[in-house]
């Protein structure tokens, strides 16, 4: 039998710790945020239910993104032991210039729509990291702001490519100008993906009030103040567009560009030349004899064709015959800092990301920008050192094996 005593103030101060209060909301909500589908969460109900599914949904049944969210939870790490971690580099050279973190925030459209921060609130936490920020053609805030607030950060455009030959020029003459180092162009919408999601919803830029629309605001206020009290949605392409977003791409981007579309492209654009939306190895093939700098592995998303290949699955085989060639990007399904450490360790330069910005914009504007940064910055950390390796160089394909569900029917 144990001997026991009357408890003593003493004995149990040491126990009764309090926690500081934290009287900030937003500060409080993202400090209980610990990984990227926690952002998620508390983005779904601050967010509108439209601008949030535009966001989260991708196309037809989504059978896209959730394959490649899985290809990354599929993945078994081989830890090496007694290494010397007590430090590690998490900076990588890419597109000819350095950055602190293996990832840079991956350009996304209507951001305004998601919280009104919206690429302020990305350039500025890309400037504080030392990553760069890439602005959509859809981006809600001009070339010339985001340079303003990112003037000696690395700042890269993406491009659509538009009927209109002469306005995207003016656009990659704008970036130019303005001190842009990369262009990202975008080559996986022909046309818009069935987002059926967006269709359900009625989504359209700005949105529509509805009786649906105003039911779903009742318990979202603040992001309605927001939006009515802040200066209108304007775009990088265009000053003002009243309809829907798949009826904007159906109109205004060219379905006829082919590969003699690069060309012309690099004729206007003398920095490096990066095409997005590359899945499979023939394209890629292609591409490195064209001459580009560098290709992004990508489906969008699944925000296209669904179905669509893995990025992250086509990965290895792209590495191992191009490698050596051209830099290799990635994006698609990318929820934690160790899925970016698995694709760096298979072959990938760098990493896009773009939900999980944009769920921490969600969640809480800039704040929430800078605490997805620092969640994948810390999970990147921790999973080098876990794997025994004290720089991205290290990495090789042995530190993974990528587990398959679904095996080609013979």
């Amino acid at each position: 039998m144990p001997h026991r005593q009357l408890p003593r103030l003493r004995d149990a101060t040491p126990l009764l710790q309090l926690r500081r209060p934290v009287f900030n909301p937003v500060a409080r909500r993202l400090s209980a945020a610990l990984t990227i589908e926690d952002l998620r969460r508390i983005a779904k109900r601050r967010t509108p239910k439209a601008a949030f599914d535009y966001t989260d949904g991708a196309a037809d049944e989504e059978l896209t993104l959730a394959r490649a969210r899985e290809a990354f939870r599929d993945i078994e790490f081989h830890p090496t032991i007694l290494r010397d971690v007590a430090t590690v580099d998490t900076s990588v050279d890419v597109l000819g210039g350095r950055a602190a973190l293996p990832f840079g925030i991956a350009p996304t459209g209507f951001t305004r729509l998601m919280h009104t921060d919206g690429e302020t609130a990305g350039a500025r936490v890309a400037a504080e990291a030392g990553i760069p920020f890439s602005l959509s053609t859809l981006g809600t805030r001009s070339i010339e702001e985001i340079h303003a607030i990112n003037p000696q950060g690395r700042n890269w455009f993406q491009l659509y490519m538009w009927k209109d030959r002469e306005r995207s020029a003016e656009l990659l003459q704008r970036a130019l100008a303005a001190g842009f180092d990369t262009l990202l162009v975008t080559v996986d919408v022909p046309v818009a993906g069935a987002r059926l999601r967006d269709t359900r919803n009625g989504m359209s830029i700005p949105p529509m009030l509805t009786a649906r629309t105003v039911l779903d605001a009742i318990p979202r206020p603040r992001w309605w103040f927001d939006l009515l009290t802040t200066e209108p949605l304007s775009f990088a392409s265009l000053d003002r567009w009243s309809g829907t977003v798949a009826s904007y791409v159906q109109s205004t981007f060219d379905p006829s560009v082919t590969f003699e579309d690069l060309a012309w492209i690099n004729r206007h654009w003398p920095n490096k030349l990066v095409v997005k939306g590359v899945q499979t190895l023939e394209d890629a093939k292609a591409l490195v004899n064209l001459g580009v700098d560098g290709i992004v592995l990508s489906n969008h998303g699944g925000r296209q064709l669904d179905r669509a290949p893995v990025p992250f699955h086509l990965l290895p085989q792209v590495a191992r015959e191009l490698g050596t060639d051209t830099e290799i990007l990635l994006d698609s399904g990318i929820m934690s800092g160790a899925d970016i450490v698995a694709a760096v360790a298979l072959g990938a330069r760098f990493a896009l990301i773009g939900r999980a910005y944009l769920y921490g914009l969600m969640a809480g504007g800039e704040a929430g920008v800078r605490r997805t940064v620092e969640i994948l910055s810390g999970q990147i950390t921790r999973t080098m050192q876990l794997l025994g390796v004290t720089s991205l160089s290290e990495l090789t394909p042995q530190h993974v094996t990528q587990l398959q569900r679904m095996r080609l029917r013979q």
